[in-house]
C-alpha cells in the first residue's frame, strides 16, 4: 500500500480514536443525543473530545498539503516522511491534551502546523 495514502487515513481517523478516548467506559451515554452527552463531559474525557474536535479541523490543511505536494510533482519518497511525521505529531498531541500538558500540547500543535506548512512547500 502506497504509504503516504496509509498516513493520511491513519490521520483521518484520529478523531475517531479520540472519541473512543472519550467514550471508553463512560456510564450514561446518550447515542440518541450524544453531542449534549459530550458537552456535559469533565476532565480526560472533555480533553479526549476537544482533541477529537481539534484532530477533525487540522486534517483537511493536511489532506489537501499532501494532494498539492504529490499533484505537484513531489514523489512519494519525498511526501511519506513528512506525512507520517505529522501522524506521530497528532498522536502525541492527543496525548498531552488528554493527559493535560498544555503548553507541550501547544509546541507538538506548531510542529504539527511546521510540517503541513512544508508539505504545501514540497508543492511550490
Amino acid at each position: 500500500m502506497n504509504p503516504v495514502v496509509l498516513a493520511v487515513l491513519s490521520a483521518g481517523l484520529l478523531p475517531i480514536v479520540c472519541a473512543g478516548i472519550a467514550k471508553w467506559g463512560a456510564r450514561g451515554y446518550d447515542n440518541r443525543d450524544p453531542r449534549a452527552w459530550m458537552a456535559r463531559l469533565e476532565g480526560r474525557r472533555a480533553r479526549a473530545d476537544a482533541a477529537q474536535q481539534n484532530s477533525f479541523e487540522a486534517f483537511p490543511l493536511f489532506a489537501v498539503a499532501v494532494v498539492l505536494a504529490l499533484h505537484s510533482g513531489a514523489g512519494v519518497e519525498q511526501v511519506a516522511p513528512w506525512a507520517w511525521g505529522y501522524v506521530a505529531l497528532r498522536v502525541v498531541y492527543i496525548y498531552c491534551y488528554v493527559t493535560d500538558r498544555a503548553s507541550w500540547r501547544s509546541m507538538v500543535w506548531m510542529l504539527a502546523l511546521a510540517v503541513v506548512l512544508r508539505l504545501f512547500a514540497l508543492a511550490l
